[in-house]
């Protein structure tokens, strides 16, 4: 069986969009590295954001 592991002990960002911490997910294992937004929404706002 797996070791699992405690919600808090998974790895954090902040959204540089909405300013909310997101964590590690399963889907993002192997590009965890390059996961800037928390969400598509926020993938999609950056634009407004920088676009100012």
């Amino acid at each position: 069986m797996a070791r699992q592991h405690k919600k808090s002990d998974l790895p954090t960002k902040v959204c540089p969009v909405c300013d909310r911490p997101f964590t590690w997910r399963k889907k993002w294992e192997k590009c965890w590295d390059d996961i800037k937004y928390c969400s598509d929404r926020c993938r999609r706002r950056k634009q407004s954001i920088n676009g100012d």
